[in-house]
């Protein structure tokens, strides 16, 4: 597992194939450390 590439946190759950979550944050990324903010819809926008 990777530690979150905005606050390096460990809090984080993975939520698909090499997609992750971090707890602390609330942000969603996925392996490339491409950053994704998750709206109320549940969509993702990336950031």
């Amino acid at each position: 597992m990777k530690n979150c590439p905005i606050c390096n946190g460990r809090a984080v759950g993975r939520v698909g194939t090499d997609q992750y979550y971090c707890w602390n944050c609330l942000i969603e990324y996925d392996i490339n450390s491409k950053i994704y903010e998750v709206e109320e819809d549940g969509s993702l926008t990336s950031v």
